[in-house]
């Protein structure tokens, strides 16, 4: 009997392991990063293990190794005190990896690549500076603490795993109530005579440089739980030698204005908003130092490219040339005041203002198509007139999401919006908007019904009528000034172009290019819409990731397709690792008719003898 149930047993067994649901085990992720690992850790609240989640995916996807660990929150531990654990955790990590680089992220950051110059770093200690911030405010002088502590490596080398152990070994016996920075700076300052060093530059991380096409690749990503504003004076800081809390008159006016903004009725505040934009005072609270340019001399050779002032352009750059080796923003500055120049010191008696956005330096293409365009129209001198200062004389706006800066005194064509969200001035000369979208929100702001719609940069086939040959087989690549740190991987057949341009020359010679190429694939509108001014196919994309970095809520797409008489496109989300199956769908040949483009240029010329009278 015993035998029987022995044999029933076994055919059962063999019945449940064939219909059984096979497991598969998942195939451990591929290490091809020898020489480092990543660490970090999270507790088990959705928020941080969501992001623990991600960040092994991305961590495995790059083929480094990994230490993520799910930690336990005690009782009555707060993010203090969570963060405090990160001490010994590197410590540990450390030792348990003596021949290896240990970099520690955050959890809720992001990497996008870990570039050679970090991995084969010899440093002791490799990191962002606090803040972001660059090498010409290094040190204690301006921050409290020397070291970013979001993202930063610990060579295998003895004096760096000294200050790591140095920290650990303190953050045990410390009584003081503070976070992982404070310890590692502690060590930091305490071992750091014997210690080398490497800064990575702010560029490398999204939103914290400039994000210029010169530089290293952008592969770091910041992430915020808002936690660290929370804590802020409640745990242990260091302070910096000169760390005073600078009083901003300019911030706190402004956050006072939109805080009255938003307790009165709608409709006053459409007015107040009109009349404070009008004023310039708008411009006053949200503008910067001007492109962060000291110089004075620079500033002098700026204003002299907007007067018209050739001979004080020359004498200003001949003295700072003399003087100065110029820094990437005095290039820049130097760049855009040529550009200015190009227009104002025309030999004409007769000057024409005309209203554009001039930021960031040296230019952004589809802002600068502005003075190119009316130009083209025109002997008149052009003088540059700010969208958000205040504008004493009559003058032209057109290109662009600028709607909202309108002003009593402007004679607008082709002028669009970006959402609806700001009234239009209802008072100003209204030729032409980009679309009826624009017209639309002009009605309802008081203003005129207009029924000529069009963008300006329709006309650029007509101005400059290049033909295409035969092409180069390629695709180019230009992206949107915001999505310069997007980090943009290109195939083989790829090549990327600048939209950071302004001089005309330089516009002529960017068109010229665009005819080289066999298609174009931008996130810049009006690189779309020069390319459908001459039939070239062009692809409109944003990257994944980076979808809210251009001003609005899409409007102005669908604005501007109406007005031209063209199919309506939206920019589609891709890959920052463009891949071609993803571009081919949305690769669109499409051309501005003959027709449409006599009805802007009619347009542009009724501006230009309006302004004139």
């Amino acid at each position: 009997m015993s035998t029987i149930d022995f044999q029933g047993g076994e055919v059962l067994a063999a019945l449940e392991s064939q219909f059984a649901p096979k497991v598969i085990a998942k195939p451990k992720p591929e290490i091809r990063i020898k020489n480092a690992i990543v660490c970090s850790f999270y507790t088990s609240d959705d928020y941080y293990k969501g992001h623990g989640a991600r960040l092994r995916a991305n961590l495995e996807e790059l083929g480094i190794a990994v230490d993520l660990r799910e930690i336990t929150k005690k009782e009555g531990e707060d993010w203090a005190a969570i963060c405090r654990k990160k001490v010994g955790f590197i410590a540990e990590v450390c030792a348990a990896n003596p021949d290896k680089k240990v970099f520690w992220i955050d959890v809720d950051c992001e990497l996008f690549s870990i570039p050679d110059f970090i991995l084969n770093s010899t440093a002791d200690i490799i990191g962002f500076q606090r803040g972001f911030s660059n090498p010409t405010k290094i040190g204690y002088e301006n921050r409290g603490r020397f070291w970013e502590p979001c993202f930063w490596g610990i060579n295998n080398t003895p004096q760096a795993r000294k200050m790591v152990q140095a920290a650990a070994d303190f953050e045990k016996v410390a009584t003081v109530r503070a976070t992982d920075d404070f310890f590692f700076e502690e060590a930091w300052r305490a071992v750091s005579p014997n210690m080398t060093f490497q800064i990575i530059p702010s560029n490398c991380a999204v939103d914290k440089g400039a994000g210029t096409l010169e530089s290293h690749d952008v592969f770091f990503r910041f992430g915020s739980s808002g936690q660290v504003e929370n804590f802020k004076n409640k745990v242990e800081q260091h302070k910096g030698n000169k760390a005073k809390k600078l009083l901003n008159p300019k911030r706190e006016l402004l956050e006072l204005a939109k805080l009255i903004e938003e307790k009165l009725p709608e409709k006053l505040s459409v007015r107040m908003r009109l009349l404070v934009d009008a004023s310039g005072i708008t411009g006053f609270l949200t503008g910067k130092k001007h492109n962060n340019l000291n110089n004075q001399t620079i500033n002098e050779l700026v204003k002299a490219g907007k007067s018209g002032d050739l001979k004080k352009f020359n004498k200003a750059l001949e003295l700072f040339k003399r003087k100065v080796l110029p820094n990437r923003y005095e290039s820049a500055a130097i760049k855009v005041a040529s550009s200015y120049l190009a227009y104002s010191a025309k030999p004409s008696k007769e000057k024409l203002n005309i209203a554009w956005w001039e930021n960031p330096y040296p230019g952004n293409y589809g802002d600068w198509l502005t003075p190119f365009i009316f130009n083209h129209y025109t002997d008149n001198k052009i003088i540059f007139q700010g969208l958000t200062t205040q504008a004493p004389k009559k003058h032209l706006v057109s290109l662009g999401s600028v709607g909202r800066f309108i002003k009593s005194n402007s004679v607008v064509v082709g002028t669009g919006v970006s959402s609806f969200k700001h009234a239009l001035n209802p008072k100003a000369e209204y030729i032409s908007v980009r679309g009826p979208h624009t017209a639309e929100l002009l009605l309802k702001s008081g203003g005129p019904i207009v029924e000529s719609f069009g963008d300006p940069a329709v006309v650029l086939s007509r101005i400059l009528p290049f033909t295409r040959g035969e092409t180069n087989g390629r695709v180019a690549l230009i992206r949107h000034h915001t999505h310069l740190q997007a980090p943009v991987k290109l195939p083989e057949n790829f090549d990327e172009l600048s939209v950071q341009i302004s001089h005309p020359n330089d516009i002529i010679a960017f068109i010229e290019k665009l005819h080289e190429y066999d298609s174009v694939v931008t996130s810049a509108m009006h690189v779309m819409i020069t390319c459908q001014s001459y039939g070239i196919p062009c692809a409109l994309v944003v990257f994944r990731g980076f979808e809210d970095y251009v001003h609005g809520d899409g409007i102005k797409y669908s604005d501007y397709a109406l007005g031209a008489g063209v199919k309506e496109l939206n920019p589609v989300a891709i890959d920052p690792k463009i891949k071609l199956s993803e571009l081919e769908p949305i690769t669109h040949e499409i051309r501005i008719s003959e027709r449409k483009i006599s009805e802007v240029e009619a347009a542009i010329k009724e501006g230009i003898k309006r302004l004139n009278k």
